[in-house]
């Protein structure tokens, strides 16, 4: 057989347009050249026959073919990667097949196939190669024809449902997978039919007839398959299990929220119903959560008592929800207590602070809460739930309560993933249940220091009605450094006072608290306001000089009460005068009878504990039904680039508004002057004026001398007389009797004596003294002494006061005893 006839034979076993083939004898000596190996290698058939293959060959592999060789024998054939040599000296690299030439005729003993790795795939990649690939691939493969029918598929593909390759030939994925969404895939399938684009990662989350419980994802990609035409033959597609992958997902996905969902306020119960939002219906179909009855109320919670000691632990429903609307599973409403019975799982969980969980549960047992009366208990069954799953609520190592998650739609049970997915879910909760418990707990304290530091309510007295509104910057605590005050004075009269101590938040409240303190222990001194201002001042500064803060540089939460301000009025209300001071702070605005609205011009004194000019002090007359406002400079801030203005235009439109109530009135002012948050605190009192009537005041003016003070007893038990009084004329006479007499003993002047009958019955003496009288406490062997023990043991209260003429030694008698 020559060249030709052995090229010949060649094309019959191979294809020569692809390959390049070869004949080599035993001993591996070429003794049939083609065509193809010419034009690859370059050799003419003349140089190529009888030649070593290894004189064709790379060094390396020249000394390798030997070893090839022996292969052959024994395994009848080989197939590799070798370096061939160019006649021109260039290295080749091709695919080497060496298979048995038996058939032969001739001396070839073996027939070698080289393939340039440039032009061609390597291997010989024919149906067998494909088919090994394919079969023993671990993803699933299938091909489908233009109908979406199959005509192949391999072994891997049967995990994912459907029976095994002969059994889906011919059939569709709706007839092998009835509860899979097989529309979805076919559309896909159908759309790259039709535009030869293949689609690659499209994921799909449904239940196969392989796990029919549980739901599983998998990551499908779909190519066309052309015929030599380019025509459309089917689609090849592939299949990928990514369910655990899509469950990490999801849970990461779920945890995501809750991070973002959970805590977003300090409210317990708030907290444990987004909690409940949060997991249904993603991870369960039913959630409760329940609190301890002590975390709820902010309290430190006790520990929860071993074994059937926590039937005795109160449980509030905090939070539940359901896929079902209106929660009709749940036996608790929301806000209601909760009660388990002994020895059943949540009170397990709850006192050993261990999560319980069942993958199925037993339908016929009843749930686990404690049998209301006149109703029965609902079975699992009854309640369409199947799996069950209780973590307790822990932070900071104490039990603050438990969640119990149900599963009944969804047909997979809890398993230890879910477990760890709730664990960490609760865990977050728990954390916020547990700030929310201690904002609560020091809420309450602040808002209970806050209610002790201001008054509860402004006390009723006959000289004006009152109302009063407060806005702290400190939205958490309520908390805040201004403050107001309402405090009776004698003579009918009443201070009002408005304070703002440098500062928010607790140290704010405990320097303004000390300040009102003082304010109030100097009103009852009876000093005019520019007095009380500056004895207040000096109190100031010596408190800082004592805690050693600097009067000039302080500032901020250590200053305490230096560089407060404060403004102080006195209204009369028997001739509606009006005196008032300010220490570092906005003068009183007055709003006639008429709605006309005046801002009193006031000298400004020092703010306090920082020393400066004296205080002055203005009075004025007012009107019955004058509105006087006191209010700290947080009211005449401006809101913020862009606001309306806040300071005294916007104030004065705000009070000329006109509302019949003076509580509504208060409010609307601020409402219209402060937002919601402010920035400063804000503090308005409003006081409307009243006036006594000339029927409620009685004065009149009485000689020097003792033998007068008869004429005034008679002409005081005369004034009771005309006001139906009479049960107190005795002692208004001793009253009299005993203050006229102590004003003859040891003042000068004239004397004058005024009764005043408002909600309480006032006596009044006026003298041209300076000097106050003190309290005795006389032995007795003692002849006098004891006129104002008398006083002060028969009138409710009693005092003096200085005026500019003299001074004025006052009684009150109260007129709401029981005895009136």
């Amino acid at each position: 057989m020559g060249v030709d006839e052995d090229h010949d034979v060649g094309r019959r076993w191979f294809d020569v347009a692809d390959a390049a083939p070869l004949l080599l004898d035993a001993e591996g000596v070429v003794t049939s050249w083609t065509g193809s190996a010419r034009r690859l290698l370059a050799y003419p058939a003349a140089e190529a026959v009888g030649t070593g293959l290894e004189r064709l060959l790379g060094r390396e592999d020249a000394a390798r073919v030997p070893q090839l060789l022996a292969r052959c024998r024994t395994d009848g054939g080989w197939a590799g990667l070798l370096t061939a040599r160019c006649r021109d000296g260039r290295s080749l690299r091709v695919m080497a097949r060496i298979t048995s030439a038996a058939e032969v005729r001739g001396p070839s003993r073996w027939l070698v196939l080289l393939n340039e790795m440039a032009e061609a795939p390597g291997w010989n990649m024919d149906r067998q190669v494909l088919e090994q690939m394919v079969a023993g691939s671990p993803i699933g493969i299938a091909i489908v024809d233009t109908d979406l029918r199959f005509v192949w598929s391999n072994a891997a593909l049967a995990r994912f449902g459907g029976g095994p390759p002969a059994e889906r030939l011919g059939r569709r994925l709706a007839d092998i997978q009835p509860g899979l969404d097989a529309s979805a895939i076919e559309s896909r399938m159908r759309r790259v039919l039709a535009s030869g684009e293949p689609v690659v990662g499209y994921e799909h989350v449904g239940r196969i007839r392989s796990a029919p419980h549980r739901e599983t994802a998998h990551m499908m990609s779909f190519t066309r398959l052309d015929d030599e035409y380019g025509h459309p033959m089917g689609v090849y597609y592939t299949v990928v299990d990514i369910t655990e992958r899509h469950r990490a997902r999801q849970r990461l996905a779920l945890l995501d929220m809750a991070g973002r969902s959970i805590g977003r306020s300090l409210d317990c119960a708030r907290t444990a119903q987004e909690l409940a939002d949060i997991v249904v219906p993603g991870f369960a179909d039913l959630v409760t959560v329940d609190l301890l009855e002590s975390v709820l109320r902010g309290v430190e919670p006790a520990p929860v008592p071993e074994g059937d000691g926590a039937a005795g632990v109160a449980l509030r429903r905090a939070g539940h929800q359901s896929v079902n609307e209106g929660v009709p599973e749940a036996f608790v409403p929301a806000g209601g207590p909760v009660e388990y019975l002994p020895g059943s799982p949540p009170l397990r969980a709850l006192a050993s602070g261990r999560s319980w969980s069942r993958e199925r549960l037993d339908p016929s047992t009843p749930q686990w809460a404690a049998e209301v009366p006149g109703e029965r208990r609902a079975t699992f069954r009854e309640l369409g739930l199947h799996s069950a799953l209780i973590v307790p609520l822990r932070s900071r190592g104490v039990t603050l309560g438990l969640t119990t998650f149900f599963r009944g739609h969804r047909k997979e049970p809890f398993d230890a993933g879910d477990v760890s997915l709730a664990e960490d879910l609760v865990s977050r909760a728990a954390v916020c249940v547990d700030n929310a418990r201690r904002y609560t707990r020091e809420r309450d304290a602040a808002l209970l220091l806050q209610r002790s530091l201001l008054p509860r309510r402004l006390p009723e007295q006959d000289a004006v009605t009152v109302s009063a509104c407060y806005r702290p910057a400190d939205e958490l605590t309520g908390l805040g450094g201004d403050w107001y005050d309402l405090i009776p004075l004698s003579g009918a009269r009443v201070a009002l006072v408005v304070g703002e101590v440098p500062g928010h938040g607790i140290a704010a409240a405990a320097a303004m608290g000390r300040l009102r303190t003082a304010v109030r222990t100097l009103a009852a001194l009876d000093l005019s306001p520019d007095e009380v201002l500056a004895h207040l001042d000096d109190l100031v500064a010596r408190t800082a000089s004592e805690e050693g803060v600097d009067p000039e540089g302080a500032a901020g939460e250590g200053a305490g009460a230096v560089g407060s301000g404060c403004v102080y009025v006195v209204y009369d209300p028997v001739d509606g005068r009006c005196a008032m001071a300010a220490a570092g702070h906005p003068a009183p605005v007055v709003v006639a009878p008429g709605g006309a609205v005046i801002f009193v011009e006031l000298p400004q004194g020092p703010p306090l504990g920082t020393g400066g000019p004296p205080f002055e002090a203005v009075e004025l007359c007012l009107p019955e039904g004058s509105t006087l406002a006191l209010h700290t400079d947080g009211l005449l801030a401006r809101r913020g680039p862009g606001a309306p203005d806040s300071g005294r235009d916007g104030l004065r439109r705000a009070l000329e508004g006109t509302v019949d109530s003076l509580h509504l009135r208060c409010r609307a002012v601020v409402d219209a002057l402060a937002p919601a948050r402010p920035n400063d605190d804000v503090a308005l009192l409003m006081a409307r004026t009243l006036r006594l009537g000339a029927g409620q005041v009685a004065e009149w003016e009485v000689p020097a001398d003792p033998a007068t003070v008869a004429d005034a007893r008679r002409a005081a038990a005369g004034r009771l007389a005309d006001w139906g009084l009479e049960e107190l004329v005795f002692t208004t006479e001793l009253v009299v009797s005993e203050l006229m007499t102590n004003a003859i003993r040891h003042a000068a002047g004239p004397i004058r004596v005024r009764l005043i009958r408002g909600r309480a019955l006032v006596t009044e003496v006026h003298d041209g003294g300076a000097t106050a009288p003190h309290l005795r406490h006389p032995r007795t062997t003692d002849e006098g002494g004891r006129g104002l023990l008398l006083v002060s043991q028969l009138t409710q209260r009693w005092g003096t006061r200085f005026t500019d003429d003299g001074k004025i030694i006052w009684a009150e008698q109260s007129l709401s005893g029981p005895e009136l």
